[in-house]
């Protein structure tokens, strides 16, 4: 349902409380002072049976009482009651409620959380909670909560399902002068959850960052989307409560055990771009940068110091977060020597000097600010008995006044002797921190933001396209593994799955037994390798399963032989003990990598990355993502682990091939999102050297039974969609969506268009393309909006022309979508424009909207005259107006907002 209905909570008229009291201290006493207290200008009516007056403000015995529908109410009565009462306010004509109420967890609980939504879907009225400490919107002045403090107007947004978590931030706040623009707990979001926050305040204008407090997460799909579209517009934060990985200890491959929760948790808030922190101090620290609103371009930081040891201590602590202590060039060199003594640290830190007062403070500033290497400037301040830390704090405040282009951060050391000088920088919107290394990982967050901003919108190389002869060879064949009763591939057919998605493997046969194995050996000839096959044998060397480098057949056997006796001991419940006899590929200087998928009960698929081996779980180095991947975040993937600097080549050995790595990475993803049917899979070993790759051994585990709904945390790209038509003039094009390595294509379309035609697409005029929106233009969320392109038949993805785009981009609730179209110039006036919006049209229809809509100039009479062709109504001009909204109904009677 998403933000349907979000007006009400945060701009309401007015506000009933159910369940206020004249009981001192009591949660309707504490909601009715926060609410009458707040200044909220509109009515807020009282509901108790029993009081005629709340702190003097007249009561109501019942809703039915109330002289006018709120449009939201606050609920604080037993649980018991709370369905009904939420029925008849919605017949009523409230839109929405907090459900303070506890009482409504465990069996019987769940119950009637079920009976509350019941209650709330004939009214499409929104829940907040139930059991939440709820809700604070501090421009409309609504404090709907029993929280102890009532904050000050900010523009920090706080989600949270917990309520102590809200009361700490709250205090945290108070003691800084840090206000919030909305403060909401979320409690057992029956309703409204972590996903319709973060879209409402997406677009919110008053809130300048997010920060979330997380302990689940329910949508994963819904949660991905609206936290993509939040992180690319403002900072999010979050904390992500529960980090157990005792989960894995189930797990039947390397996989499964290197994939905890906490880690998927990491990997989905990372390709959603969120800044994650780890503790409740950190978090507060960077609410402070957050709240200043200030960005920054790279990460260098410079460091001013009045004090050696502290200017080291943030030296190390921007080494700990792989962060940058930039280089001064040399004039900056010079012209720091020109108003420093002679005595001063002649690099970055800049050490001043402990007798260093205001003048030594500002002069410096103002200098290292004017250095381009300069992404932000971190000010220290050692107390001592020769300069009043006053002063130096004034001076700097002033020299930031005069300069707001460069970030500063400031660290006052001193404790409660610095607070007139944290005083003064904060009256200047200057943050200060406790400690220089609590300053270093605010400024890392701003660091990451601005990576994260960069990640999102990288072009991608050319995706890898498996022909769909491959992939359903491999649907056939899960199927009749399951068919044989089986859940676990054999070795070869494992290796055989992997080959149909072009992933290099070792020929690799079965043996029955001691004698075969031995067979096996001599046709395959050289050095060979036997390895226990077993349903039952997941980690083959733990055993004692594995033999390596056998030179014979009768080496061969005599090795199978040895595995029978052994593994009679080891592992008697074994079942159907048979040999991998495979052909021993020499490597010496190859690296072992671990690649594989699992399934998340949250976010659906995950694909790790890391150094593998028999040792791979001891070594724990990987890294996890979410498919789909493109090339840079399959890159960003290997760069997460230790072993990526090694692969790029130390000493005598070569570097790997890091472009292949990348692709198999890209195949394995498309794995992830055509065979939903596989549960686990691992490539263990994958041999890395510049030879090439070659997968040695897999493993593939699959579901019981067929996957209906496959659930993934990101839409991947819909090859479904693709088709190819003919034009007029018998030209074949292909009609397929969008994806984000087509920016440059997108590009030079752009440029092979007439100034005029752009200035018709985007209303306005449009000298050139950007980087930044044509990655914006191509990277798109298949769940939230669609854009469908025109290429040749048979093209590779990203290798254009382009010949034309149309795309809709609608809101979460799907009511609506707004469309917008450009045909390359010089393939005007061959019905490719008619053709895109049809099947735009169709896919809207598809896709649910209740209507769609678009913006034309008037003037543009050739694509009015398209829109009513295709059955769109123009609707009347507005005075003043130089457009035309023209609008198509898809699902008439549905509510549509304009």
């Amino acid at each position: 349902m998403s933000i349907r209905n979000f007006d009400a909570f945060f701009r309401p008229r007015s506000i009933a409380l159910i369940g206020a009291s004249n009981r001192a201290g009591s949660i309707g006493d504490v909601l009715a002072a926060n609410l009458l207290g707040a200044g909220f200008a509109g009515p807020v009516m009282c509901v108790n049976p029993r009081e005629t007056a709340i702190r003097s403000t007249l009561s109501y015995r019942s809703v039915a009482e109330l002289p006018v529908a709120p449009d939201l109410a606050v609920i604080a009565t037993p649980a018991q009651g709370v369905p009904a009462i939420v029925a008849e306010l919605g017949a009523r004509g409230c839109r929405a409620a907090v459900v303070i109420s506890a009482g409504f967890e465990g069996r019987d609980g769940s119950d009637l959380q079920q009976r509350l939504l019941d209650a709330t879907r004939p009214h499409l009225m929104r829940i907040i909670g139930p059991n939440c400490l709820g809700l604070i919107s501090t421009p409309r002045a609504i404090n709907g909560s029993f929280a102890h403090l009532t904050p000050k107007q900010g523009h920090i947004a706080l989600v949270s399902q917990s309520g102590a978590i809200i009361a700490a931030m709250l205090g945290w706040a108070h003691e800084r002068d840090i206000g919030f623009s909305h403060v909401v707990s979320l409690g057992d979001m029956a309703d409204v959850d972590f996903g319709d926050m973060l879209d409402y305040l997406c677009t919110d204008p008053t809130t300048r960052a997010i920060l979330l407090y997380v302990e689940t997460i329910t949508h994963a799909r819904k949660f991905m989307s609206a936290a993509r579209a939040a992180a690319r517009t403002k900072p999010v934060l979050v904390v992500k409560a529960g980090r157990s990985a005792a989960g894995a200890k189930a797990a039947m491959s390397h996989t499964g055990a290197l994939t905890g929760a906490d880690a998927v948790y990491d990997a989905a808030f990372r390709r959603a771009g969120l800044l994650r922190v780890r503790e409740l101090d950190e978090l507060f620290a960077a609410s402070a940068i957050l709240a200043t609103g200030m960005r920054v371009h790279g990460d260098r930081l410079t460091i001013i110091t009045n004090g050696g040891g502290a200017g080291v201590l943030a030296v190390d602590a921007l080494a700990d977060r792989r962060l940058a202590a930039a280089t001064l060039s040399p004039d900056s060199l010079a012209a720091l020597s020109r108003v420093l003594p002679e005595a001063w640290s002649h690099g970055n830190p800049v050490d001043i000097l402990g007798d260093a007062k205001a003048d030594r403070y500002a002069a410096a500033l103002e200098i290292v600010m004017a250095d381009p290497a300069s992404d932000a400037v971190l000010v220290l301040n050692c107390p001592t008995a020769l300069a009043a830390g006053e002063e130096a704090a004034e001076a700097v405040a002033a020299a930031v006044d005069g300069n707001r282009a460069v970030p500063v951060l400031t660290n006052w050391l001193g404790g409660d002797a610095t607070l007139a000088s944290r005083a003064i920088l904060g009256q200047h919107r200057i943050p200060n921190f406790e400690s220089p290394e609590q300053a270093v990982r605010a400024f890392g967050h701003l660091a990451e933001f601005r990576r994260n901003q960069t990640l999102l919108l990288e072009t991608p190389s050319a995706g890898v396209a498996i022909p769909k002869a491959m992939v359903d060879e491999a649907k056939a064949m899960i199927e009749t593994v399951r068919g044989d009763a089986r859940t676990i591939l054999t070795e070869p057919e494992s290796k055989r799955l992997l080959a149909l998605f072009g992933i290099p493997t070792v020929a690799t046969r079965i043996a029955a037994d001691p004698a075969e194995a031995g067979r096996f050996a001599e046709e395959i000839g050289g050095s060979v390798a036997v390895k226990i096959h077993s349903p039952d044998i997941t980690h083959k060397s733990d055993v004692g399963g594995v033999a390596l480098r056998l030179t014979s057949g009768a080496a061969a056997r005599a090795a199978a032989e040895e595995m029978l006796a052994r593994i009679a001991k080891l592992r008697p419940d074994a079942r159907d003990l048979r040999f991998t006899v495979q052909q021993m590929v020499s490597r010496p200087q190859a690296h072992e990598l671990i690649l594989g998928l699992a399934r998340d009960p949250t976010f659906g698929p995950i694909i790790l990355f890391g150094e593998g081996g028999t040792a791979t779980e001891v070594i724990a180095d990987r890294s996890i993502g979410l498919p789909p991947l493109n090339s840079v975040l399959a890159q960003d993937m290997i760069e997460g682990t230790r072993i990526a600097k090694r692969l790029a080549g130390y000493r005598h050995v070569p570097p790997a091939p890091m472009g292949q790595i990348v692709e198999v990475l890209l195949r394995l993803s498309e794995i992830a999102v055509h065979l939903p049917d596989i549960v686990e899979l691992d490539i263990n070993p994958l041999l890395a050297d510049a030879q090439g790759l070659i997968a040695l051994d897999a493993r593939v585990v699959i579901s019981e039974t067929k996957a209906l709904a496959p659930l993934y945390a990101i839409t991947p790209y819909p090859a479904e969609l693709e088709q190819e038509f003919r034009l007029s003039d018998g030209q074949e094009l292909m009609f397929r969506p969008i994806r984000p390595e087509d920016e440059v294509p997108i590009s030079e379309m752009v440029r092979l268009c007439t100034p005029e035609d752009l200035r018709m697409r985007f209303l306005g005029p449009v000298k050139h393309f950007q980087h930044d929106m044509a990655a914006r233009l191509s990277q798109i969320d298949y769940d939230r909006e669609m854009a469908f392109v025109a290429v040749e038949a048979g093209t590779a993805y990203g290798a254009g022309p382009i010949y034309g785009v149309v795309r809709i981009a609608g809101d979460p609730e799907r009511s609506t979508a707004e469309f917008a179209i450009i045909v390359r110039s010089d393939m005007k006036g061959r019905g490719l424009g008619y053709r895109l919006l049809a099947e735009m049209i169709a896919h809207a229809r598809r896709a649910g909207y209740a209507e769609i809509h678009g913006d034309v100039f008037s003037e543009n009479t050739a694509m009015l005259g398209l829109a009513e062709e295709l059955g769109f109504v123009l609707q009347p001009r507005e005075p003043g107006e130089d457009t035309r909204r023209v609008r198509l109904v898809l699902r008439p009677g549905q509510p549509a907002t304009s």
